[in-house]
């Protein structure tokens, strides 16, 4: 996502207006012709910075004492990776609803509309033999949406990443890299997209137990994203003899570009 609002959150409850950029329209032009200047307007996109999360912990002079390590400097750590975490979840669960019509469903595509990414009734079955395929429509969703190839990303869930592992990507000659992506472990870029992996993509259980997750894709266009974080060292308790740390992170986040996002419900 794009953080270029990210200095102007304070606190929860901040909103931030975010500019929306105009299509400027493009004609032909023959020697002579009178250029026509096009009044654009930039119109306002609200952001509310309305989740906030915290952590708080102590750490007790008799432990401190008597640990090998520091113990403050490694929970401190820890705290900031659960906090990565426990915003991934909110965001990736929240955000792909806000993907264009056209990049969703079972006749995705802005000019085709005969794509198949899925739907909650029927979420694509996806195995080593076809999770290719599911890249390539991902990235003709985006083209029919003339979305830049620079810069595009997909997210997808552990179990995908594996069966990708699997494919015939796993010869390096065909990924194009020296060392197989079994041997490295590195997905890096397929079809023009960036891969990540994430267990924190939203997960639906039907009735009868199955799984599919709800996959993203798309260019930081798509998102804005703004956050703030604080951090209070205690080096002297007063209820205890010890000390301790807490953090709060504020944030807020919008999909201001739907056509720059595409999804697919899939199901391994």
């Amino acid at each position: 996502m794009n953080t270029d609002y990210e200095g102007d959150v304070k606190m929860k409850g901040d909103t931030i207006h975010i500019r929306q950029r105009p299509d400027v329209t493009i004609s032909d032009y023959e020697k002579g012709d009178t250029i026509v200047y096009e009044d654009l307007v930039s119109t306002l996109v609200d952001m509310t910075v309305d989740y906030a999360k915290l952590f708080a912990f102590k750490v007790d002079r008799i432990d401190e004492k008597q640990s090998d390590v520091k113990l403050m400097d490694i929970w401190a750590a820890d705290a900031s990776e659960q906090m990565k975490i426990a915003i991934d979840k909110v965001v990736l669960g929240a955000v792909y609803t806000g993907a264009a019509a056209a990049n969703i469903g079972a006749t995705a595509g802005a000019g085709s509309g005969n794509i198949n990414l899925g739907t909650e009734a029927a979420p694509l079955a996806i195995d080593k033999t076809n999770v290719l395929d599911l890249l390539v429509d991902l990235g003709t969703v985006l083209d029919e949406q003339n979305v830049p190839e620079s810069g595009r990303w997909v997210v997808l869930p552990p179990a995908v990443c594996g069966k990708i592992k699997k494919s015939d990507l796993k010869d390096a000659s065909l990924s194009g890299d020296g060392t197989s992506m079994l041997r490295n472990g590195r997905l890096g870029i397929i079809d023009r997209f960036t891969l990540y992996s994430s267990n924190n993509l939203k997960k639906i259980t039907d009735g009868g137990g199955k799984k599919s997750w709800q996959c993203i894709a798309g260019t930081n266009h798509a998102i804005s994203f703004a956050s703030q974080i604080t951090e209070d060292y205690l080096p002297k308790l007063e209820s205890t003899f010890g000390s301790a740390m807490r953090g709060l992170n504020v944030f807020g986040f919008k999909v201001v570009n739907g056509k720059a996002m595409a999804t697919a419900r899939i199901e391994v």
